[in-house]
């Protein structure tokens, strides 16, 4: 089947555009400042829309052309499997850590959200 009887038949005329809260989701990691993260949940409430999962899953799926390091988990926990990387990204940054304890596995540390955490104070354009 040809691609312009894809766009006659009604399906999508660009199949490589991103679903548009996609697009929302990345444009928000975008705007989260070098230094600082969000949660999941913090971008979509941020959006107004959408849940955690959601967020995670936008991520999983497409964040890998912005800081994806910058949208984290609640608990502070480094993405699984991902943590060298991220370290590596969270130590250029300066964004707080808290070191893991010597009885911790792997002695990974931790963001320390209390610090990290960014609200979007100064990057209001573009909020919904």
């Amino acid at each position: 089947m040809s691609q312009e009887s894809l766009a006659s038949d009604g399906g999508p005329e660009h199949p490589d555009a991103l679903p548009e809260y996609a697009e929302r989701v990345l444009e928000v990691a975008e705007l989260i400042p070098p230094g600082r993260v969000m949660t999941y949940r913090d971008v979509a409430e941020w959006l107004g829309e959408g849940g955690p999962r959601q967020v995670g899953r936008v991520m999983a799926l497409y964040g890998g052309a912005v800081p994806w390091w910058r949208v984290v988990r609640a608990d502070g926990v480094l993405l699984p499997g991902h943590e060298p990387r991220a370290l590596g990204h969270y130590r250029a940054e300066g964004t707080p850590l808290k070191e893991a304890s010597r009885a911790a596995e792997g002695h990974v540390p931790r963001l320390d959200m209390r610090r990290a955490r960014w609200d979007g104070g100064g990057h209001t354009e573009g909020h919904t």
